[in-house]
């Protein structure tokens, strides 16, 4: 197999810490994954950066729940995006709709033209997948000068959207990188990189990990209705990604 990218999905400087003792070529720094990724915080990308110095790509999103943000929450976005600049971000992560899920032109061009200005990369992320058109998205992208898209060819699995995604590859010819992400494992990562010809993959692979810190009053949660365990966390797998590292040259 000649040689792909792959990038790992992180929610903490611990997790690019272990995606990088696996090899992985670049990462994207998140919070809170259970909610598809927040902007992440500034001491998180300063660690990241002094522990690993690797590429880290940043996620701008202000809230959980859509991609069409108020007033407030926008310009909270651009704050972020001016001090992840300033701390060492290699590139942007975001994506900017309006209410009828069409492409906020107007919002996505303030932030791209930030990140080249700073020459960094920008990433149109997963809000693609619920455009109507991605086609024409994909022509307003290029036409503002986005580096590559992260998507799992519309549907809720890459492996259902590689026919999509291979179709994005050859509309794109070279204007802008295609980032297929979301559901590619070990097992499947093959067949998803021979179907759409893709040069690049997106993934995340956790284990858990345990904090006994708690365990004296088991009766005490901090989080929401759906009550995590509050003893165990998440932190990326270096073993099995790897394994996938190894096996993409």
């Amino acid at each position: 197999m000649s040689k792909v990218i792959l990038e790992v999905c992180c929610g903490s400087a611990d997790d690019v810490i272990q995606a990088h003792k696996a090899g992985a070529h670049r990462v994207e720094l998140n919070s809170n994954l259970f909610h598809g990724g927040l902007t992440p915080t500034i001491g998180e990308l300063l660690v990241a950066k002094r522990e690993t110095n690797m590429k880290i790509m940043t996620m701008v999103r202000p809230r959980e729940g859509g991609f069409c943000y108020t007033d407030a929450e926008f310009a909270t976005a651009i704050e972020d995006a001016k001090l992840l600049l300033a701390n060492g971000t290699d590139g942007l992560v975001f994506g900017f709709l309006h209410q009828d899920g069409t492409l906020d032109r107007e919002r996505t061009k303030i932030l791209a033209q930030m990140a080249q200005d700073a020459g960094k990369e920008t990433v149109f992320h997963r809000a693609i997948d619920v455009v109507a058109d991605w086609k024409a998205v994909l022509d307003e992208l290029i036409d503002l000068g986005i580096t590559r898209v992260l998507t799992s060819g519309q549907e809720p699995d890459v492996s259902m959207g590689t026919d999509t995604i291979r179709e994005m590859i050859a509309y794109a010819k070279g204007r802008i990188q295609i980032l297929p992400g979301a559901g590619i494992t070990a097992r499947n990562m093959d067949r998803i990189i021979a179907e759409t010809g893709c040069d690049q993959i997106h993934l995340a692979a956790h284990r858990p990990c345990s904090d006994t810190s708690v365990c004296n009053n088991r009766a005490i949660y901090y989080g929401g209705a759906l009550y995590p365990p509050e003893d165990r966390f998440n932190v990326i797998d270096s073993d099995y990604i790897g394994g996938m590292v190894s096996r993409l040259g």
